[in-house]
């Protein structure tokens, strides 16, 4: 049976280039870049020279590149370090309801207005996604930055679904922090990275032996910041051919799914990222339609991977007006690399299948019919 990645929002596969350059990092060159035997100090002309690929890639300074252990780390970094060095100013943080307070619209956009709107005297931080992870929609990072920068307040995005497609230009786009994860971008897991602009106060979350400037202590994983380098690299030599490639299969793919009777398309439909689809399909749980394309050797998922231990509606797909009742037919396709018209082509034909037969034996559907 074909099998048919659509979870790309989720993981990534490793690019087989980065894992070969990954490689001599785990036996050849595996010292402990703190150490100042040959061992260590392989290890740690490394470390600095991916420092210095991913600043000139996002135009940043080396020293303003502070490496994690995720993306997850990098966002707390950049959130309960910002609070702890200026706790003195004030307590008040934006962010947006799709993102747990300002209220996003339809298609999961912040406008910049609101959050020039919802800055108080006591605003210490605007935290606003690039770009969302369910449903792909991108935010005028550029505009919401300058505004938080006119107001002196620092502004943090999550880029993470971002790097495959978007500028990363920090100051294009107004940053003073902004957060990257390799397992994104083809590259490992366990690999994330905080960008802080010089003289931004911040405080660490982890002590010890002061790595990463004092802001992120522990020994540094070397072959996943090799590999994240590496893989950001790829991507920036290849990220308009391949938002090219993935537009026109995405525009595709949402043709074929209008087609399907009672199906909403979720987020922006042109200021979206070209991987991202975000399908309700009323009258149906998602995790049904997931189950039944699985055994039919195609991956998608209910949406974001960080939450899917909840039983609750996605609070995205609620927070863009979804209701609750049909929030949870939500299915999130990503597309990638390998990803082909054939495959696209294939997994309509077998929606339209899983999706006529679910709603057959759906209690919704049979309690409908009741009422009428």
């Amino acid at each position: 049976m074909k099998k048919i990645y659509l979870d790309h929002a989720a993981a990534t596969p490793v690019d087989a280039r980065v894992k070969t350059i990954m490689d001599k990092y785990f036996n050849e060159y595996f010292g402990n870049p703190s150490s100042i035997t040959e061992v260590g100090l392989n290890a740690k002309k490394a470390i600095e020279e991916s420092r210095e690929v991913i600043a000139q890639i996002i135009n940043a300074l080396p020293e303003e590149i502070i490496f994690t252990s995720s993306g997850t780390e990098s966002i707390n970094l950049a959130i309960q370090g910002i609070a702890k060095a200026l706790k003195h100013k004030g307590n008040h943080v934006i962010t947006s309801k799709i993102e747990h307070n300002l209220e996003p619209d339809k298609y999961g956009q912040v406008q910049p207005e609101q959050v020039e709107q919802a800055i108080k005297h006591n605003t210490i931080l605007a935290s606003i996604m690039y770009a969302n992870n369910e449903i792909g929609t991108i935010n005028n990072i550029s505009k919401i930055g300058e505004i938080a920068r006119k107001q002196e307040v620092y502004f943090h995005t999550d880029a993470c679904q971002a790097a495959n497609y978007l500028d990363l230009d920090v100051k294009k786009l107004n940053a003073d922090l902004l957060t990257l994860n390799a397992s994104k971008i083809y590259g490992p897991k366990g690999a994330g990275l905080l960008f802080v602009k010089k003289n931004t106060k911040i405080k660490p979350l982890i002590y010890g032996g002061g790595q990463e400037n004092g802001l992120r202590s522990g020994t540094e994983n070397v072959p996943a910041i090799v590999g994240f380098a590496s893989a950001l690299m790829l991507v920036a030599k290849n990220r308009s051919q391949e938002f090219e490639r993935l537009l026109n299969l995405k525009n595709m793919f949402i043709k074929e799914l209008k087609k399907t009777p009672d199906t909403i398309i979720n987020g922006h439909l042109i200021e979206s990222l070209p991987n991202n689809i975000s399908a309700t399909f009323k009258g149906i749980e998602a995790d049904a339609i997931i189950f039944h394309l699985n055994e039919q050797g195609i991956f998608a998922s209910t949406g974001s991977a960080c939450t899917t231990k909840s039983l609750e509606p996605s609070h995205v797909i609620t927070g863009i007006g979804i209701p609750a009742q049909h929030a949870n037919g939500t299915v999130r396709f990503t597309l990638g690399r390998e990803t082909t018209k054939k495959d696209i082509d294939y997994v309509v034909k077998i929606i339209n299948q899983v999706v006529d037969k679910l709603r057959a034996v759906s209690p919704v559907q049979f309690e409908q019919k009741l009422i009428v």
